[in-house]
């Protein structure tokens, strides 16, 4: 019987709970860090800005202002309010008990909150059917986001794209007139939130209320795209009588990790708790944040505390009380798009999780805004200026990367591809993540005979069909673009130019060569990546597979059932364990051994056994070994050595595990250099069939099937080892990483908010003290 891993219950939070003795006697368990509005109202803005920058971004830890009640217009931002403006508006509620949406008109589901919050009683609160309906992700009254944009510092604020004047805590300090402009006066600044480049008509609406009872809540999750997040509470209900009913006091309790911790964290949820963190359905008993190995940073939320949450850390949120009422947004800057590419986007990918904030799009449209600005202004005395150029050279990184993936190869370059002017809303069939030019399309299968309704075109990202993702059609899907592959490289030229031009005159020759380095030509770049992009493995890999004709599909996707290779006892290569991605048979049920007949029959034309589990595969759902023309379905290889398909795919010579002595079959185990593959993370798998395209199909990979037989037999299913080493791995690149800033100009002195005579973790000032800079240093740029 396949190994599988227990799923840990839902357990609510009583409504009694004592958050600060919980605290108190939880070894992992840290109050969040929290700075006052009064305190920061005493300093320039640019020092708040690096606080955030260091303690957010930087170190990846949550940061709690406090204070910002007294800036709000209690009148506007009150439950009366909205009952007497809104009270006929309907909005969708979320039944979390049922797990289903439901619609109420705001002014009865305010009425409604004194009675569900009472239900949540000490002695039933934990009752299944405990009705809890949460008035979530719906749009913030023009009129609160009027008043917010005039008290938040700009910086923080949704869709801030340029410096502003506001009267918030800090604004005394900094006028837009300190910083530098261009010849038509326009202000020469980074925008505080990136998806303010997009075109207004291609913006994500993000800026979102939430209001909330006791024993509602969000499961544990990450920002969406690697964002950063913000959550003020503007309102909540107080002890005593609304219209003639009893309330009670109204909080959040917030439950959250570093962002260095997150990888761990994704193993201990999947290892431990049985679910994925990237599923965001699951919100973790108290117990289980208590023995986690990760530091916990709490946070009671009241009226006026508005939390930032670092990218990429988890969270979860339980609200108490009669009421609460919030506003949360997202922002997007050059730190947050280098983690969303490289880690946010591939894990959304895999859950079919909707990308809503067009990451790369939001690349080029930045550097278009950014080119402008930047015109001209070659010198770096100012220190916004500076900051400028260093983002920009950033985001001309991420662009070069994003050219470099869409490259057809030049032996083969393609020439039918049809032209889709870029209109932000191509959208993968399959994964749901947006994309930003190429992609590959299939007309045949829109009214097939088979689905009940006419489905439209069958759009799927170049990642999910290189990973075997696509229609039922498998092949002959046409190429389309949305940007003349001309007018994209123009603007990599051109703003490399820039780059370099700038640098020109103030660096030695040592310094220009590394700039020439750093941002290379295309066809240099091309020549140092030194592996496939990945528009040629999708060139490639639509030559190899079969066509499926959906008018009459046959078993052109689906080899013939498996035999057993000669000489193997049929259970010493793990073929017991489910492992086959085309086997029918229930994983739930135990398998009764079966004596094997030796086939002595030659592999059929275009079919190879796999080296690991030993079925015979057709040639193009198999990756051939360049040394030793060994081949490995990639089932096998995505979940008992940790690599997908793209990765074997994009090695012009790819090394099989047998070469290079880590292969997991029976007769590798033998060899005394060998030494078995043990995966470092566990995989749950994920059945997308409910949200992806139902045309879609999975060619090469049953992501449905988890690893965990493999983690069993070669990895021990020793979890504290496998949290220990992720841990490990988390520690040594937060020190990389530290070492990386200071290469790069950065460098730790002393802060100025770590002022001598702190008591009690507060500094002089009022301000506490972040335990990380108790050896009174703090980062800042050079």
């Amino acid at each position: 019987m396949p190994a599988h891993r227990s799923r840990m219950a839902f357990e609510p939070i009583p409504p009694d709970l004592d958050i600060n003795a919980v605290v108190a006697s939880t070894p992992n368990f840290q109050f969040g860090m929290r700075i006052t509005c009064d305190t920061i109202d005493q300093l320039p803005l640019e020092h708040f800005e690096k606080l955030v920058l260091y303690q957010v971004v930087l170190s990846g830890r949550p940061l709690i202002i406090e204070g910002f009640q007294k800036y709000l217009d209690k009148n506007l931002f009150s439950e009366r309010w909205l009952r007497e403006t809104h009270s006929s508006k309907t909005e969708v509620v979320r039944d979390i008990t049922k797990k289903k949406n439901t619609t109420f008109s705001m002014g009865h589901y305010l009425q409604s909150l004194p009675l569900l919050a009472r239900r949540m009683t000490t002695n039933d609160y934990a009752r299944k059917d405990r009705q809890r309906l949460y008035m979530k992700d719906i749009d913030c009254p023009q009129e609160w986001h009027d008043f917010l944009k005039n008290i938040i510092p700009p910086s923080l604020f949704y869709l801030n794209e340029a410096p502003k004047n506001f009267q918030g805590p800090a604004s005394g300090m900094t006028t837009p007139s300190d910083f530098p402009r261009t010849a038509d006066r326009t202000l020469i600044a980074p925008a505080g939130d990136l998806m303010s480049s997009l075109p207004a008509n291609q913006r994500a609406e993000n800026l979102m209320c939430y209001i909330g009872h006791e024993g509602t809540y969000t499961p544990a999750h990450q920002e969406m795209c690697a964002s950063l997040g913000h959550n003020l509470m503007v309102e909540a209900s107080h002890e005593g009588q609304e219209h003639g009913q009893q309330t009670a006091s109204g909080s959040s309790i917030w439950l959250m990790t570093d962002n260095k911790d997150r990888h761990v964290v994704a193993e201990y949820w999947m290892s431990v708790l049985g679910h994925d963190i990237d599923i965001e359905d699951f919100f973790a008993p108290l117990h289980a944040w208590q023995i986690a190995p990760f530091t916990t940073w709490v946070v009671e939320q009241k009226p006026g505390d508005l939390i930032l949450v670092p990218p990429l850390a988890a969270h979860q949120v339980w609200n108490r009380g009669t009421r609460t009422m919030k506003v949360a947004w997202n922002r997007t800057t050059v730190d947050t798009l280098e983690l969303a590419l490289r880690e946010a986007l591939p894990h959304a990918r895999m859950v079919c999780r909707d990308e809503q904030y067009k990451n790369k799009a939001i690349v080029y449209f930045t550097l278009e805004r950014y080119s402008k600005l930047l015109q001209g202004v070659k010198k770096m005395d100012h220190p916004v200026v500076e900051e400028m150029w260093k983002d920009f050279g950033r985001l001309f990184t991420m662009y070069k990367d994003i050219l470099l993936s869409e490259s057809f190869s030049k032996k083969s370059p393609e020439k039918s591809v049809e032209y889709h002017e870029y209109q932000s809303n191509v959208t993968c069939s399959f994964c749901r993540c947006n994309i930003f030019n190429r992609f590959l399309t299939c007309n045949g299968c829109a009214d097939s005979k088979h689905f009940e309704e006419e489905l439209g075109p069958y759009d799927v990202c170049m990642d999910c069909y290189a990973m075997g993702r696509s229609c039922g059609c498998v092949s002959k899907l046409q190429w389309v673009e949305q940007f003349p592959i001309k007018q994209l490289t123009d603007r990599y030229d051109s703003w490399r130019r820039l780059i370099v031009t700038a640098a020109e005159g103030k660096k030695d020759i040592k310094e220009m060569k590394e700039i020439k380095q750093n941002f290379p030509t295309l066809v240099v770049a091309r020549g140092q990546a030194g592996k496939r992009s990945i528009a040629e493995i999708c060139q490639e890999q639509l030559a190899r597979r079969p066509w499926n004709d959906p008018q009459n599909p046959t078993a052109a996707i689906k080899p013939p059932r498996r035999l057993p290779r000669k000489g193997t006892n049929g259970d010493g290569d793990g073929n017991d364990d489910g492992e086959s991605d085309d086997d029918d048979g229930d994983d739930d049920k135990p398998r009764k051994k079966r004596k094997i007949r030796h086939s002595v029959t030659k592999n059929p034309d275009g079919m190879h056994r796999c080296h690991v589990c030993l079925h015979l595969e057709l040639d193009w759902k198999l990756a051939t070994c360049s040394n030793c023309d060994q081949h490995y379905c990639y089932g096998s290889l995505y979940r008992a050595f940790e690599i997908r398909p793209n990765e074997a795919m994009e090695k012009h010579h790819w090394l099989c595990p047998k070469c290079r002595k880590v292969c997991s079959c029976g007769a590798c185990q033998r060899d005394p250099n060998n030494k078995p593959y043990a995966p470092n993370f566990t995989v749950l798998g994920h059945d997308t069939s409910t949200v992806a395209d139902p045309r879609s199909i999975e060619a090469l990979v049953d992501f449905r099937k988890s690893n965990l037989w493999w983690l069993k037999k070669f990895g021990g299913d020793d979890v504290h080892e496998r949290i220990a080493k992720r841990q490990k791995e988390a520690d040594e690149a937060e020190l990389a990483r530290h070492n990386k800033l200071e290469a790069e100009g950065f460098k730790f002195e002393t802060s100025p908010f770590d002022q001598p005579g702190h008591e009690n973790g507060y500094d002089a000032l009022g301000l506490p003290v972040d335990p990380s800079l108790i050896d009174g240093t703090f980062l800042t740029v050079t």
